[in-house]
């Protein structure tokens, strides 16, 4: 297992009338963070809070494309990011102890915090797919060009880890700074991790490690 200092390119916040920042996910422009009662869009490049919606998001959010996933308590919610409706809801397949979401492959990906699992389930219906088991407490979840990465964060440790899809043995760790926690984690699809930091209330941008091609 590859061991590293996280690279921090870039924090964002704390914000205004935010407590606490929960779920991250990017639809190419904007980020979006979740906030308990608010989804907040942020200018990467400007750093201000463009426009924010009025709904419950506790946890994990995701983009598929079009819409915005949210999960609020022991629900997955399906949001128009242009109007702010909620479209449709999902049984959360924690039942409430739910953390990271992301979407990948078609499905959304779920983690699990305390039960230390990442879920695959169906869109439509929140039916599980498959289970992957981690050995630490899993927050944030994202994949990136066929990896999947979650972030960990217990006690005063919180990491980035990369793992093997198919047995969640751990291939490589980006280690946060001491005190830096980790909530959603979402990637930009090439060498930028957005990260929530809910203590902080900051969204941390951390720099994605280049593979080397054989």
């Amino acid at each position: 297992m590859k061991r590293a200092a996280a690279e921090i390119l870039r924090e964002y916040g704390p914000f205004p009338g935010v407590d606490r920042v929960a779920g991250v996910t990017y639809d190419g422009q904007r980020v979006w963070f979740a906030s308990g009662d608010k989804l907040n869009a942020l200018d990467p490049s400007s750093g201000k809070t463009l426009r924010s919606i009025d709904v419950a998001a506790h946890a994990g959010t995701a983009f598929d494309g079009r819409h915005l996933y949210q999960i609020a308590e022991d629900r997955i919610q399906k949001i128009d990011p242009e109007s702010g409706r909620v479209l449709a809801t999902i049984p959360a397949p924690g039942g409430g102890g739910d953390s990271g979401l992301a979407w990948a492959e078609g499905t959304l990906w779920v983690g699990q915090y305390r039960a230390r699992k990442i879920h695959q389930i169906d869109p439509e219906t929140g039916s599980v797919l498959r289970t992957i088991e981690s050995n630490r407490f899993v927050t944030g979840v994202t994949w990136v060009e066929g990896e999947l990465w979650h972030g960990t964060w217990e006690g005063d440790e919180a990491d980035l880890r990369r793992i093997d899809p198919r047995t969640g043995e751990v291939l490589e760790r980006l280690e946060l700074p001491p005190h830096a926690g980790v909530s959603g984690i979402e990637s930009d699809g090439g060498d930028r991790f957005f990260c929530g930091d809910p203590g902080q209330r900051k969204v941390r941008v951390v720099r994605r490690p280049k593979r080397v091609s054989r």
